[in-house]
């Protein structure tokens, strides 16, 4: 910019061929050496976290799946009490997951918050087949649903309370970091390696359902079957061999160093820009301030909109009257590109909160739904909760079709070469998922069709769910693969973490919006009381005397005003520009 020199940029000591033998995205191995490219990275360290992934996932839903049943059977907790320590613990580990991703941005980078969280899982994993063993499966065999446990004392039930915690604390703090250190394998600034950097994240989603799909299974009947020890222990076993592998990976990762406390930065700007309220500004940011010989991270270009920033950047006769630059009176581009960037991911990032209601249901109302219908198939019967395993089904198909037809078709039907962006995908996740919505709603109207009259189930079969949970998995593989390329690609550098965070961070918000929305539904459609003559409401107890075909519908409504705004918001997102990454490298985020 003018009035500054610019920088000697580094390929001018040698040539792009020279050093070609280094990842040129500034990433460096263990000892904090430039990366080699042969020796670090790429598949082989890709691969370790994508496993580790799915073995992490194995162990944190292996006690997810079933801590209700755990609190009512064994704790012999009621259902409500037992529901509200469930969303309470779920709350915690995404409240976790803010901490994880602070504290790798800051302070500790990916591999070491990576690494200790996991051995506080693996810990609390460990005290938590204890506890369960020794003080709480008494007698033994008891907790499955015919044979209740007996009273408890205090010590067992706070060993108890305390390894679930230590499970959230170290599940949620390292689940914002594993996606982006494994996206942290593959150098972006290189033609090949790109393309990987972008696959890891549909790999890593399949890896975590890969994992939740054999807890959904095999630990749930084990645990189901009054077995929780043994499958509280098989959590453990697979947490630490997670572990261990991703240990064993240590001499070929890539790794990139923390940029210290983002929050510091971002306050910076605003008091700078603050002190600088009445400076005038020249068009086009020539007069900003574009050279901080501190600042290891890539920097970044200017960009138009929020000019009240950019006043954090002006150049002023103050601010060199001492020998070094006073970071609260005058920032770098860099540094008032990131507070933009932030700013412009908020609006796309509350869109996917509604998204994030529709996911839950299938936990939740779609479980109550199918416990509703006729669940026999010959002489076995169905559980309702283990037909979320369409979903993941549909999750792996829909990432093979995504990626070895969807997009390679979109680039030969676009002139312009590229398939579909990650806002692109996330607009067609949520069409999928308002879709699934109505599909939903619509075999609830035939649930109620075929229910008889004063009964509480139906004749429908339980199979007529299969098409709203492999629309939801679908939505999945565009909205959440999307949202974790889209928030990692586009958040500055030191605020990957912050981003892959903000996926979580958007379920938990889902998770709390949805409650909010079945108590006002509820409240606004119910009068008197089902058994006085007055109306039940949508949801009741006994579905077959409300209208829960009524709220799916009314999701379905939502969703498709959610994308409306969803549109408007991608299409006034400006992504971020890098400097020194050429023009056909630069990936378009624009809505067409």
């Amino acid at each position: 910019m003018v009035g500054m020199a610019q920088p000697k940029r580094k390929e001018d000591s040698g040539s792009r061929e020279a050093q070609s033998e280094y990842t040129l995205d500034g990433s460096v191995d263990s000892r904090g050496n430039p990366a080699a490219r042969v020796r670090s990275g790429g598949w082989v360290a890709g691969a370790l976290v994508l496993v580790n992934q799915g073995l992490a996932t194995l162990a944190f839903f292996g006690v997810n799946v079933n801590l209700v049943l755990f609190l009512t059977r064994v704790l012999q907790q009621s259902n409500a009490d037992a529901a509200n320590n469930v969303s309470k613990w779920t709350g915690t580990v995404y409240i976790f997951s803010l901490v994880g991703a602070f504290l790798s941005d800051s302070y500790w980078g990916r591999y070491k918050t990576c690494a200790v969280f996991q051995i506080i899982s693996v810990l609390g994993l460990v005290l938590l087949s204890l506890s369960s063993h020794l003080f709480l499966i008494k007698p033994s065999g008891c907790g499955d649903s015919q044979t209740p446990c007996g009273t408890h004392s205090k010590f067992g039930v706070g060993m108890f309370y305390m390894a679930i915690y230590m499970v959230a604390l170290g599940y949620g703090g390292y689940q914002p970091n594993i996606a982006t250190f494994g996206a942290d394998q593959f150098d972006e600034d290189d033609a090949t390696e790109a393309k990987s950097k972008v696959s890891i994240f549909s790999y890593f989603y399949l890896a975590l359902n890969v994992g939740s799909l054999f807890s959904n299974t095999l630990l749930s009947y084990l645990e189901d079957h009054g077995l929780w020890a043994l499958g509280f222990w098989a959590s453990a076993a697979s947490a630490f061999v997670a572990l261990l592998l991703f240990l064993c990976g240590t001499p070929r990762y890539r790794h990139f160093k923390p940029g210290g406390n983002p929050l510091s930065r971002i306050c910076q700007v605003v008091v700078a820009a603050s002190r600088k309220w009445t400076v005038r500004m020249q068009p086009g940011g020539d007069d900003l301030y574009d050279v901080d010989g501190k600042d290891e991270s890539r920097k970044m270009l200017h960009t138009e909109g929020f000019r009240f920033l950019d006043r954090a950047a002006i150049v002023s006769s103050d601010d060199f009257a001492v020998k070094d630059r006073d970071p609260w009176r005058l920032c770098t581009i860099t540094q008032v590109e990131e507070v933009k960037c932030v700013l412009r991911l908020l609006p796309i990032w509350l869109c996917t909160i509604l998204y994030s209601v529709v996911f839950t249901q299938m936990a939740s109302l779609f479980v109550v739904q199918g416990a509703a219908m006729r669940t026999g198939v010959g002489a076995f019967s169905v559980p309702p909760s283990s037909m979320s395993a369409f979903d993941i089904l549909a999750v792996a198909v829909f990432i093979f079709l995504s990626r070895r037809l969807l997009q390679p078709l979109v680039r030969r039907l676009r002139k312009s070469g590229g398939g579909l962006t990650e806002l692109q995908r996330m607009g067609v996740g949520l069409v999928i998922a308002a879709t699934a919505m109505v599909a939903a709603g619509t075999v609830e109207r035939f649930r109620l069709k075929q229910a008889a009259v004063g009964s509480s189930s139906s004749a429908l079969h339980i199979m007529w769910q299969v098409p709203q949970y492999a629309l939801i998995g679908a939505s999945e593989v565009f909205m959440y693969v999307g949202q974790l390329e889209f928030f990692n690609g586009q958040a500055p550098d030191g605020l990957k973490s912050f981003g892959s965070a903000l996926c979580m961070t958007s379920m938990s918000l889902g998770n709390f919006v949805s409650d909010l929305l079945v108590t006002a539904v509820m409240k606004m459609t119910a009068s008197g009381g089902g058994g006085g003559g007055g109306r039940p409401g949508w949801i009741p107890e006994n579905l077959n005397e409300g209208h829960l075909d009524r709220f799916y519908f009314l999701l379905a409504a939502l969703t498709s005003a959610d994308f409306v705004v969803f549109v408007a918001c991608a299409k006034w997102y400006k992504s971020t520009k890098l400097d020194g990454k050429s023009p056909e490298k630069e990936v378009e985020m624009n809505m067409p």
